[in-house]
């Protein structure tokens, strides 16, 4: 048993490196490993949620500690995202999330181009704070129906349109901590909540990592960070794109 939590340690201290650092991939990474061990979309997602709750709330401390947070960013986000995950969390046994996530893979592929774009390109100032209501419900709704997105999509718009990378990334962060504590809570009433070994490896893990993420965003500088987030989103988006073109096909 021991060997086992340790494994789910490790996973979740990998997977909150990459979330804290740029901002997404938490659940992808973790979601994806527990799928290829056999556990079901539903159950892997919610059991990623649960550890979520912890890891993002160590992981928006650690940034707002940093200063890589903007307190009427993260409620802006935090409130419509907790809706979007509520709602998301309860379709999820209903509705398949492949359906919906070959369109999401395509727009984040477009607009891994335009961050890695502007990381070239001199960074115009930050445009006005437009639409981030529906951003978050968006970004709440496919977190939860997918096992993950919350990071690709909001950090993502955020930074492509001009904002800058540490804060959009430590913002997105600390509202993740709210969006996945709702998930989580619908997830326990529906699904109930049996991986408690995986659950703890992953909270282990995740709270380990979350004040190094947090450093690595703050020292490095905004143009390799949108560099690293444009590659990241593009192949992360790619794989996802293939896998469930390949599923739907096959369907």
């Amino acid at each position: 048993m021991l060997e086992e939590i340790l494994l789910y340690v490790i996973i979740g201290f990998v997977a909150q490196m990459v979330d804290g650092a740029i901002g997404m991939a938490y659940g992808l990474t973790a979601t994806s490993v527990l799928l290829s061990i056999g556990v079901s979309p539903a159950t892997a997602s919610a059991s990623v949620h649960a550890a979520e709750t912890f890891t993002t709330g160590a992981s928006g401390l650690s940034h707002w500690r940093q200063g890589n947070i903007r307190r009427d960013l993260v409620m802006r986000l935090a409130v419509p995202g907790v809706l979007g995950a509520m709602v998301g969390a309860y379709l999820l046994s209903d509705v398949e999330g492949r359906y919906i996530r070959p369109a999401i893979s395509i727009y984040l592929i477009i607009l891994g181009g335009v961050i890695l774009y502007r990381a070239i390109r001199p960074r115009p100032p930050a445009a006005p704070q437009k639409n981030v209501t529906f951003l978050g419900l968006i970004g709440g709704f496919l977190d939860a129906i997918g096992g993950g997105g919350w990071g690709p999509m909001v950090a993502s718009t955020l930074i492509g349109r001009g904002d800058v990378p540490r804060v959009a990334i430590g913002s997105t962060c600390a509202a993740e901590f709210f969006v996945t504590f709702a998930a989580s809570v619908v997830f326990f009433f529906t699904l109930g909540f049996d991986l408690w070994r995986v659950i703890l490896g992953l909270v282990i893990g995740g709270v380990i990592a979350a004040p190094f993420a947090a450093m690595i965003t703050r020292k490095l500088p905004d143009r390799p960070l949108m560099m690293i987030v444009g590659v990241v989103i593009m192949l992360l988006s790619l794989r996802n794109l293939v896998k469930d073109a390949v599923w739907l096909l096959g369907a």
